[in-house]
């Protein structure tokens, strides 16, 4: 006999039926989209966290800073709205229209503002 995931009664019915009635299954379908809702509230919470932190130390559109200052205030270098590739090769990860790239071995960031030549530049990553 099966039992209802959600409140535990015995199912009856089809073999392949899992919930007790429309409700528990509304409630278990009902669930699981908070649980959607939430990771995206929380991912786009951090990218504008992110976005605020870059705007707030990028005051002339170029900038270094150290990594230890941005993740102090929350800034979390894992969040981010889309990649670009300089001619260089340097990828920059961008939060809206402030990027930023980890200077490696220097401990530190260097945070731009997105540029009319960056969107003409064809070394965009999708």
């Amino acid at each position: 006999m099966k039992i209802c995931p959600v409140c535990g009664n015995s199912v009856k019915g089809r073999k392949d039926k899992i919930y007790c009635s429309e409700y528990c299954k509304s409630a278990a379908q009902y669930e699981n989209r908070l649980i959607n809702e939430i990771f995206f509230f929380k991912v786009d919470k951090q990218l504008k966290t992110n976005r605020k932190i870059l705007k707030t130390h990028n005051k002339d559109g170029y900038t270094t800073l150290r990594k230890t200052v941005l993740l102090s205030k929350g800034f979390n270098p894992n969040y981010f709205t889309h990649l670009w590739k300089n001619p260089k090769g340097q990828t920059y990860c961008f939060c809206y229209e402030f990027g930023f790239l980890e200077l490696i071995g220097q401990d530190k960031y260097l945070i731009v503002k997105w540029q009319d030549y960056m969107e003409t530049n064809q070394n965009r990553l999708q």
